[in-house]
């Protein structure tokens, strides 16, 4: 379509960028037969891609003997996870888009509600992984590792903050904002009015980011400042420099995606195709 209509409108820059994109596509039974067959081989690919890829990365950390990470539920635990975080950050980005682009009539409710339904499910697998590692330190008998699940919930006196007389440690909020965000806030869309609702999809979806933000550094932070050698410990506060490259790094996801809206179709045009009523070639003659 960015093709034909660049070459109709004698946009000649354009037209030159589109014509290799496109790839000599030209709309034919032939090719199209061959577009969904590719559409579907690549789906049945991805999905054990999926579990693959964060099952490996959760191995990096359980093949460590590190208190708080030697543990073998990372495999289905990261993968609940980034399902969950993935879907979040998804409606995050896609209810402003329905909303400034006026996408309603393709980008429904009951597509929303859908990906909440989803979002429910891996929420209680993410909650019952939390339970479970504490049940796993406590079963296992190790010192250290009832050491660290200790640490991250109550934490040990720390000097960033101060309320009364006691001062709370970094990874002590990191673990309540954790299981607010990813645990609690969820609840409410297993309500219809909720699910609903895509402002308050929008709220809780940009809660369950930070709350998985927060999930990270449980896992890599509070271990690493609690390992065996208690010469080793010590407080993390973030610099200067590790803020700079967080926020950047979300300027920079955000400009490119901004770029990719302005330039291409925010939704697939075959998808769409496929959703519309062919045209009838005399409407008004029956039978």
């Amino acid at each position: 379509i960015l093709r034909d209509e660049a070459a109709r409108k004698g946009q000649k820059l354009k037209a030159l960028i589109y014509a290799p994109m496109a790839l000599a596509w030209r709309g034919t039974n032939h090719q199209w037969l061959h577009y969904m067959r590719g559409y579907l081989i690549f789906a049945a690919i991805a999905t054990p891609l999926v579990f693959s890829v964060h099952s490996i990365v959760s191995w990096d950390f359980a093949m460590s003997s590190v208190p708080g990470w030697h543990t073998t539920i990372f495999a289905p635990y990261f993968v609940a996870g980034a399902i969950f975080s993935g879907l979040s950050m998804v409606m995050t980005v896609l209810i402003p888009i329905r909303t400034v682009f006026g996408l309603e009539d393709y980008i429904t409710k009951h597509v929303i509600q859908s990906v909440c339904r989803v979002i429910i499910f891996t929420s209680i697998i993410v909650g019952y992984a939390y339970a479970t590692e504490f049940f796993i330190a406590w079963y296992s008998g190790s010192p250290y590792e009832r050491a660290i699940f200790y640490f991250r919930p109550f934490g040990e006196m720390a000097s960033w903050s101060l309320i009364g007389d006691q001062k709370i440690s970094f990874p002590l909020i990191a673990f309540w904002l954790m299981v607010f965000c990813n645990v609690i806030s969820p609840i409410p869309l297993w309500r219809w009015k909720v699910r609903n609702n895509p402002l308050a999809v929008w709220i809780i979806c940009a809660l369950i980011n930070v709350g998985m933000w927060f999930e990270r550094f449980n896992i890599v932070g509070s271990s690493l400042q609690r390992e065996y050698n208690p010469a080793s410990w010590g407080e993390y506060w973030p610099t200067i420099v590790e803020v700079g490259i967080t926020v950047g790094s979300f300027g920079f996801f955000f400009t490119l995606f901004a770029i990719f809206v302005k330039t291409l179709p925010p939704m697939a045009i075959m998808e769409l195709k496929e959703g519309t009523i062919p045209p009838m070639k005399n409407p008004g003659g029956g039978h």
